[in-house]
Order: C-alpha cells, then structure tokens, then sequence
C-alpha cells in the first residue's frame, strides 16, 4: 500500500510539475524547424505562422532551415528534442505521410510526432507546354492515349508529391509517359516553359505565372473539389472519382510534448487562418488556409496513408533498405 501510495503522489507531482511548465510556457525563443531550403512554398507559411506565433506569445519562433535526405534530417531532429515545446517541426506532407514508405528513416510518422494543427493546403495543377493542341483535360488524356511514351512529364523529384500525383493520374486514366524528375518544382516548371517536357503537376506558386503569360496551359486541379481561386479548371475527380492529393503544411511538436501546450499553439493557428491579412498571404501563394485541432489533424494524416500507398505502387517505388 505504501509502495502504491508513493508511486501516486510521483505521478500526481509530475503532473502538477508539467502542468506548471505549460502555463508558464514559452519563457524563451521556439525553434520552428523546416526540412527544407528557405523560399519555397513550406518555408514561406512557416514564416507567416511564426510572425502570427511570435506577436500573440511574446517570444520569437524562430524558423530554421535544416535540409537534407528529403527532409528525414530534420523530421530526426525534431523527433528526438525534448517534448518542452521549445522544439517544434514544420513539414510537408511528403514529410510524414509518403517519405517513410520509399525512404528508410529513423523516426516513426505516428508515433514520434504530436500533431498540433494544419495552416493551410493547395492542391496541384496539372499544367501542360503550350505546343500541345489541347484546350481541356478530355483532350489531353485523348492526346497521350494515343501517343503511349511519347511524351514526358516532369516532378520536383522521385518520391515527391509531383511525382506521385501524375503517377496516380496517369495510372487511373490507363496513360503511359516519361518521368523526369527535377531537383525542385522550380526547374521543372523552367523546363516545361522550354518544352523539354510535356507535363508538370505543380504547385500555383511554380505555374500560375508562367499561364499568365501564356507559356503553359492550365488543365485541371488535384483537389477533391475546384478551387475558388480557379473555378474555370475542373478537378480530376470530376473525371476520375476519388482522385485527390493534397498537399498541407502544418505545425508539429514531438511527441510526448504536454497536450495544454499543444491546445494552445493549435488555437492560435486555427485562429490566424481566419484573420484577413493571413488569409490574403496564404491566396497569394495558391494556398488554402485551414486551421484544424489536433484530434482533426491526426485523423487525416492517418486517412492518408491508403491513398499514398496506392500512388507509391503505381509510380513503381519501393522503400530503400
């Protein structure tokens, strides 16, 4: 009895101790941690979460760009901080949900991470060389259908979101052309405006600039449904039920971290992407703001896994041993 008597008050004082800690939380700078190089499209929302952090907190969030591996590097990182809050991860979804099925890593995507709330999504468009004579998607698929390998089609990288989508699509739309893969979205997109390639799947950021002037095409979105900044292209689900890849960015902190100071931050980003000057940042960069609890959060990372699993397959991807 004694020994049990014990044991509770450790608990109880542990508790009360962790409890404290989350109320007094932060007392110093937040690391925010990017796996990836600084101006793109993870790095940006990043900054404009820690700015909105930094302001209601009183205490810098400070964003780091610790690259390498595909983004494993820092995901390691992360997961092996102290669960105090002052350690935090800032990934893709490529990061959580499709690096571990095509890449050994040393951290478990479910298990290793606390997921605090998603800031915003964006789909990708499927933009195509302007030399092709096509208007819409039908003509489009009409088109390589009857050019089987003839044509290429671009990625930021094998394994990567933009690979792993035109591998789906082209997969259910029964299509056969060449994959290229590119060191980032941003050269793919050069080579696409230069014909060298056929097709690239890729974020507004890398396309809608190169459409606005007539370089490319825009066809269709990856989304389940169009998207309010572009209503004239269809979503390939409208041609292919239950198509859909969505790439969010969002905040997380190692697991174990105490749940009141996972509330808290979640709160504060459910909150930013309701403010109009957030919103106004994140539609700049093709971006759809989002705000979700953590539960929220957990939830469709692990409804994911099918959907990437199948992409994966039908992209010929086998995890490195």
């Amino acid at each position: 009895m004694k020994k049990r008597l014990i044991a509770f008050v450790s608990l109880c004082a542990a508790f009360m101790s962790q409890l404290a800690h989350a109320q007094t939380w932060p007392q110093r700078p937040v690391k925010v941690t990017v796996p990836f190089a600084a101006g793109g499209n993870t790095d940006i929302q990043a900054r404009i979460a820690s700015e909105r952090l930094s302001a209601v907190f009183g205490q810098q969030f400070l964003v780091e760009n610790r690259v390498g591996a595909g983004g494993a590097i820092a995901a390691e990182f992360v997961a092996k901080s102290p669960a105090d809050g002052y350690t935090l991860l800032f990934p893709p979804v490529s990061l959580i949900s499709i690096l571990p099925l095509v890449q050994k890593v040393n951290y478990d995507p479910l298990k290793d991470f606390a997921p605090i709330s998603i800031l915003g999504t964006n789909p990708f468009i499927l933009g195509v060389h302007v030399s092709l004579p096509v208007k819409n998607l039908k003509e489009f698929i009409d088109y390589v259908k009857a050019r089987p390998g003839q044509l290429n089609y671009a990625s930021a990288g094998a394994g990567t979101v933009s690979h792993l989508t035109p591998a789906l699509f082209l997969a259910r739309a029964g299509l056969k052309m060449t994959h290229v893969p590119y060191k980032g979205g941003a050269p793919a997109a050069v080579d696409l405006v230069g014909g060298q390639v056929q097709m690239l799947f890729g974020v507004p950021l890398d396309l809608v600039p190169h459409a606005k002037s007539g370089k490319i095409t825009l066809l269709a979105v990856s989304s389940e449904k169009r998207m309010s900044q572009f209503p004239d292209l269809p979503a390939i689900a409208e041609f292919y039920p239950g198509f859909r890849t969505v790439v969010w960015n969002g905040l997380l902190a190692p697991a174990g971290t105490p749940k009141e100071i996972v509330d808290r931050l979640a709160q504060e980003i459910i909150k930013a992407t309701r403010e109009p000057g957030v919103i106004e940042r994140l539609k700049k960069i093709g971006v759809d703001p989002l705000g979700n609890t953590p539960a929220e959060f957990a939830a469709l990372i692990k409804s994911d896994v099918p959907l990437w699993r199948e992409a994966v397959d039908a992209a010929g991807l086998k995890q490195e041993q």
